[in-house]
């Protein structure tokens, strides 16, 4: 066991320690320029997919909407509400500013991994879509590349299907027990049957709960951060204040000064967004939609949307409040917990434990589809899935009621590194056809249709599923 963690500590330092940050900054910013700033383009654009009337009249299809909600399930989570207080605790205010940095370039990088992930989609027998990066290294790279398509398999299905289910179990579980007492094991069985639940309804029934659960947590969360914001709107202008003046060294809040908080912003908002890490792009695939642009620009706003957004609701109600100390040795659930009691009083904690919950699970169950994907690349046997399943709930429930056995998983961070870096090295060399994509979407724009519609048989050497596209779909 001593030998496997220090082999994964030593791929996580070579991952996360040295190359995947820089890698991923500046790989944000060349896609950023060479799509001619996507995300600032059709950002307007963005905004559409929260339309009602905007679903796909296929009743077996995910629509837009659906995958987008799936994908902020997944995003949103304890970095949005624990890993924003500890980026400010350990690298001062101006960590807020980094993390909007990364998340603004990230928006780019998603756009065109999950644009990527829709052209080469399959359809399947019953008429939903697989795709992601293990399906677009094959059919756009090649089968020569099959060995980078396993690698990136595998280490989705140890990062996302097994590894960080068992700490939002004991995430979960952890918070019931501080706030409303509950058993470990209580909470461990309700959430392990509620995961069974979801997942053995497919991804229909995983679209279909995630369209409740995430507005329900996002824009909870958010009008509780509006109320902090509006009883301390004096405060405010001094809190952006403090977040610029950090970001740029003109106020040293915390030793390192701006170099803690450049490196605790780009770190913790590429964990809490995800752009380019590969794992968006598998729910992004199952989308029926017009255009793969459409999809891309959809999972660029999910970036927007988990950092931009929830991430500076949590930002500003830990800034305006008494109980922030930088450079202090505090638990970051615990310091966002104190910051809205400070303003709306101990009632709140109650209410920050629900939002953990609702985040958690809503990770599961994105978890869960990651892995079952990566499952279904490698392998056509129905029964690997259906034990998959089965050992989800049990890893679920294992890292509920045992808190020190998610120890065991150890393995997560340096194979989500691993994995990152898999995805990037594709997106590269997938470029030139992204950038086809994006021409076609903005040529049929200029020529005044206002919903572009992706033709496969434009690009005949490229290894696309025409069934895919074979009629009209929702944008």
């Amino acid at each position: 066991m001593g030998f496997l963690e220090n082999l994964f500590g030593l791929i996580g330092d070579l991952t996360w320690g040295w190359a995947l940050i820089p890698f991923l900054v500046i790989f944000g910013v060349f896609l950023t320029i060479g799509t001619g700033f996507v995300q600032f383009r059709y950002f307007k654009r963005m905004f559409r997919v929260l339309s009602g009337s905007n679903q796909t009249s296929d009743p077996n299809a995910i629509s837009a909407r659906e995958a987008l909600f799936v994908s902020i399930g997944g995003r949103v989570g304890g970095g949005n509400i624990a890993g924003v207080a500890v980026a400010i605790t350990l690298g001062g205010p101006g960590a807020v500013f980094w993390m909007w940095a990364i998340a603004i370039v990230g928006m780019a990088t998603s756009l065109v991994e999950c644009t990527l992930a829709q052209v080469f989609k399959r359809r399947e027998e019953d008429g939903t879509f697989r795709g992601g990066p293990a399906r677009m290294i094959i059919y756009g790279l090649g089968t020569q590349y099959r060995w980078l398509a396993v690698l990136y398999a595998i280490c989705l299905i140890a990062a996302f299907g097994i590894g960080f289910p068992a700490f939002q179990g004991n995430t979960v579980a952890g918070a019931a027990e501080n706030s409303f007492g509950l058993s470990r094991y209580i909470t461990g069985a309700v959430l392990t049957i509620g995961t069974g639940y979801i997942v053995f309804g497919g991804i229909h029934r995983i679209a279909k709960a995630s369209d409740i659960i995430v507005p329900v947590m996002a824009l909870g969360y958010i009008a509780m951060a509006v109320i902090v914001i509006v009883l301390n709107i004096g405060d405010i202008p001094g809190a952006f204040a403090s977040i610029f003046a950090n970001a740029f060294g003109f106020q040293e809040a915390v030793g390192g000064g701006m170099g803690a908080a450049i490196a605790q912003g780009l770190r913790r908002g590429l964990f809490s967004n995800e752009a380019g890490l590969g794992s968006a792009p598998n729910v992004a695939a199952t989308a029926d939609v017009r255009h793969p642009i459409s999809q891309g620009i959809t999972q660029s706003f999910s970036v927007f949307i988990d950092t931009i957004i929830i991430c500076t609701c949590t930002a500003l109600m830990i800034l305006v409040s008494d109980v922030y100390q930088p450079g202090a040795d505090i638990d970051g659930v615990v310091l966002t917990q104190n910051a809205l009691a400070d303003s709306l009083g101990d009632w709140t904690g109650k209410f920050l434990t629900i939002a953990v919950l609702l985040f958690a699970f809503s990770s599961i169950i994105y978890n869960y589809y990651l892995g079952e994907n990566a499952i279904s690349f490698l392998s056509e046997n129905k029964s690997a899935i259906f034990g998959f399943k089965l050992a989800l709930m049990a890893i679920v429930f294992l890292g509920a009621v045992a808190p020190g056995a998610t120890a065991v998983f150890f393995f997560s961070d340096p194979m989500m590194g691993v994995l990152a870096l898999v995805n990037l090295l594709a997106l590269m060399m997938l470029f030139p056809i992204l950038g086809r994509v994006l021409r076609d979407f903005d040529e049929q724009l200029k020529s005044g249709v206002d919903r572009p519609v992706f033709d496969p048989t434009q690009f005949p050497d490229l290894d696309l599923d025409h069934t895919a596209w074979d009629k009209p779909k929702e944008d």
